[in-house]
Formats: C-alpha cells, sequence, structure tokens
C-alpha cells in the first residue's frame, strides 16, 4: 500500500474512530443509567477488550522508535552529505525545531495557568481510564543525577523491558550517527533492515488502528459507564488547547520569516495561503508539495534549486509541529493526573520530542501519534491509558500540525535562499 493510499484510507478511519468514542460514551452513559446486561462481567469484558487493542499498539513502540531513528539520521547524514545547500537546510531545521520546542513547553504551561482543566471533568475522565494507568517514575525525579545516569543505559536490552525510553532513544541516536561512518557496503544493508523492521512494524500498526474503532469505543464505553457525558467537556478542552498552541506557533513562524528570511509580512502570507488550504483540506504535506514548490518560486523569490531541494527535504525530514503538539499532549495528560512537571522532567520530555520527531516524519498521523507521543509519555512518568481518548480527536489538531508544517517549510526554503531571494513581483498586490 502506497503511502498516499495510507493516509486516505487513515483519513475515514479518523472519522470512524471520532464515531466510535461518541458511540461509547453515549452507550456508556445510557448503560449508567439503566444498567448493563450481564452486570459487572460484561464491563471487565469489555474493558478488556478495550486494554487487549491498547498493548497490541504499545508492543511496536520500542522497535518501531528504534528503528526510525537509525533510518532519520542516516537519510539526514546522507542528505547533509550531497552538498552546502542541503547542509544548510538541515541546520535551518534543526534550529528551528529547538525554537518550536522552546516554545511549546512554555506555550501548554502558560494556557494551563490561564485556563486550567475543570478539576471535576477531569475525574470524570480518568474515572473510567483503567488498567496499568499507574504512575511512573519520571527521570526528573532523580535529580541531575539520575538524568546524566539514564541517558547512557549499561544494558539497552533490559532499558528497553524496562521502557528506559530516554536511554533508548539516546543509543539509537548515537548507533545512527556511528553507522553513517561506516564503509557503504556495510551501512546498506544495515540501514535497509532497520528501515523494513519499522515498515513492519508500522504495518502491524496499521492493522491495529484497523481495530481503532472497536477498541476505541469498548475504552470509551468504560468512560460513560463511570463518568457519563461529563467527560466530554474536558475532550473538547484538550482539542482547544493543542490547537491554540498549534495556531500560536503558526503566528510565531510568520515573524520568523519576516525577521530571519527577510521578507515583508503581506508577501509571505500570500505566498503561503494557498498551500495552507490544501494543507486545511488534505492533512498531507506530500500533497502540499507542487504548490509549495509554486509559491516559494514565484511569489518568495526562491530559486527554482533551492526549493527543488529544500522544500522535498523538509517534507522528508522536518516537521516543526511535532513537538509543539506531542508536548502539549503530554503536558495536558499531566496536567490531567496531577503530575508535577519539574524543570528534570520537562527536559527529558523535550529532548525526546525532538528525537523522535526525526524519526516519525512522513508516518500518517494516527501512526505517528502513538510513534512519537507514547515515548515522551513515557520519558514524564505518564499513563498511557488516556491516550486513545485523545487519539479519537486527533482529527481537529491533524489539520493544523499540517497547516504549521507546510507554512514552516516555506519559512524554512525562503531562510536558505537568505540574501539570493529576489523582489516581490506583485508588491502591493493580492495573492
Amino acid at each position: 500500500m502506497t503511502r498516499s493510499r495510507t493516509a486516505a484510507v487513515l483519513s475515514s478511519l479518523s472519522l470512524q474512530v471520532l464515531t466510535a468514542l461518541v458511540a461509547g460514551l453515549a452507550a456508556g452513559a445510557a448503560a449508567q443509567a439503566w444498567g448493563v446486561p450481564g452486570g459487572a462481567g460484561t464491563v471487565a469484558m469489555v474493558e478488556g477488550v478495550g486494554q487487549l487493542w491498547l498493548n497490541a499498539l504499545r508492543m511496536t513502540i520500542i522497535p518501531l522508535v528504534f528503528s526510525l531513528l537509525v533510518t532519520g539520521i542516516a537519510s539526514i547524514a546522507d542528505a547533509a552529505a550531497t552538498g552546502r545547500l542541503a547542509l544548510r537546510a538541515v541546520w535551518v531545521f534543526a534550529a528551528l525545531l529547538v525554537g518550536a520546542t522552546l516554545y511549546g513547553v512554555l506555550a501548554s504551561q502558560g494556557l494551563h495557568a490561564l485556563w486550567p482543566i475543570d478539576p471535576e471533568g477531569g475525574r470524570l475522565l480518568l474515572a473510567g481510564a483503567h488498567g496499568d494507568a499507574a504512575v511512573r517514575e519520571n527521570l526528573g525525579g532523580g535529580g541531575l543525577g539520575a538524568f546524566l545516569t539514564s541517558l547512557a543505559p549499561s544494558n539497552p536490552i533490559r532499558a528497553a523491558a524496562d521502557d528506559a525510553i530516554l536511554g533508548i532513544v539516546v543509543f539509537a541516536i548515537v548507533f545512527g550517527f556511528a553507522a553513517t561512518r561506516l564503509p557503504a557496503r556495510l551501512r546498506q544493508p544495515m540501514t535497509v533492515f532497520f528501515e523494513a523492521v519499522a515498515e513492519t512494524m508500522v504495518v502491524i500498526v496499521h492493522w491495529v488502528l484497523r481495530a481503532a474503532p472497536v477498541g476505541v469505543f469498548a475504552l470509551s464505553l468504560g468512560v460513560g459507564l463511570r463518568a457519563g457525558l461529563g467527560a466530554a467537556g474536558v475532550l473538547g478542552h484538550y482539542i482547544a488547547l493543542v490547537v491554540l498552541s498549534l495556531i500560536g506557533l503558526i503566528l510565531l513562524t510568520y515573524v520568523v520569516a519576516v525577521l530571519w528570511g527577510r521578507v515583508g509580512l503581506p508577501r509571505f502570507a500570500r505566498a503561503a495561503a494557498p498551500a495552507q488550504v490544501v494543507a486545511f483540506s488534505t492533512q498531507s504535506s506530500l500533497a502540499c508539495l507542487p504548490v509549495m514548490v509554486e509559491r516559494a518560486r514565484d511569489r518568495l523569490g526562491v530559486s527554482a534549486a533551492t526549493a527543488g531541494l529544500v522544500l522535498p527535504l523538509a517534507v522528508a525530514v522536518f516537521r516543526i509541529t511535532s513537538t509543539v503538539a506531542n508536548l502539549a499532549v503530554c503536558i495536558y495528560v499531566a496536567h490531567l493526573y496531577g503530575i508535577e512537571l519539574t524543570l528534570g522532567v520537562l527536559i527529558a520530555g523535550s529532548l525526546t520530542a525532538l528525537a523522535v520527531s526525526i524519526g516519525t516524519v512522513g508516518l500518517p498521523g494516527q501512526v505517528s501519534f502513538f510513534a512519537s507521543i507514547a515515548p515522551i509519555a513515557i520519558v514524564m512518568g505518564l499513563p498511557l491509558e488516556v491516550l486513545p481518548l485523545l487519539l479519537a480527536v486527533e482529527v481537529v489538531p491533524d489539520i493544523f500540525r499540517t497547516i504549521g508544517n507546510v507554512t514552516a517549510d516555506l519559512a524554512a526554503a525562503r531562510i536558505v535562499e537568505g540574501r539570493d531571494a529576489t523582489a516581490d513581483p506583485e508588491a502591493g498586490a493580492g495573492i
């Protein structure tokens, strides 16, 4: 199955999952009011189905993240080795990602300070999130010494078994960069092997996601049984906070394009608008590539050589909204459970978010949701049981993820072009 066809299937699946969430909450609320046929036995069976589905997703996390990081680093190293322009693009991507990550932490924490989660609604939502919901010991809780020790696991196999994700991420990054120093006859077979492992894990995730309507229905039915429809308000609040953080990033991208890309705000806005419309309708950066190339060349003064290299490279290895949205999800879960977010926890989560964003670029939204968010959540000591409910409403934030990505891609192309960019051919004109 091609990536475009896969994205189309998962886009349709998103609506099915959202429908299953609403149906599960409604059915659970009805059962709460009028009783459940079979009583506790039926409830236990339904919750078991939901937990089975969640475990099937979790079993792919370690091999998927490790393989994606190794192949992602190899692709970036190969791109940087192709010439000075590609290397400059990689550095621009890296700088924008780091800045976006810092913004993501500050924005999410600030939004929660201004608009906190309703305590009663949060309690109702968590009332149905049963299973392995115990809060894990996070890497920031043991002080700086424990954090530094965790960066180099003495036994990577044991670290994987213990869900020591940050250590695995660091090991994968070191492994990936070390692999780039090997001769081609050794490097290429190994890269192909890990690419095959990653694709195999993606196939398994696709299989599991085909059952997502059933799994989400079972999990949301449990929530509805214990919380009724009172949890729906928290899900709406979650959508609002994640979307607001993404809108803030998009606006900040305009500022970066103006200051660093040396382009007028009206000119950049006119150039980006058509690509943003395509992003809104397709939720696919790849589908936006043709219009991005055209607008960069004809409206942003980017040369054909730069647009032809930087924009496809950006679609392949650069997703600026990944760290912002993924940290927003994890920080929301932390506030939902009342988990303290110390500086160490936020640093560990941010480093993991940066690392996994490299590997999960190019994956469909629902696949990357678990592949990128679950490792961050584990590092921060957060339970995973509420994530399927958040996945069910990801269809809304995913629109703004894609809009943010294409906006940043165009800004990056203009920044890479630098002083060589041409003047606006339609200064003072409309689109």
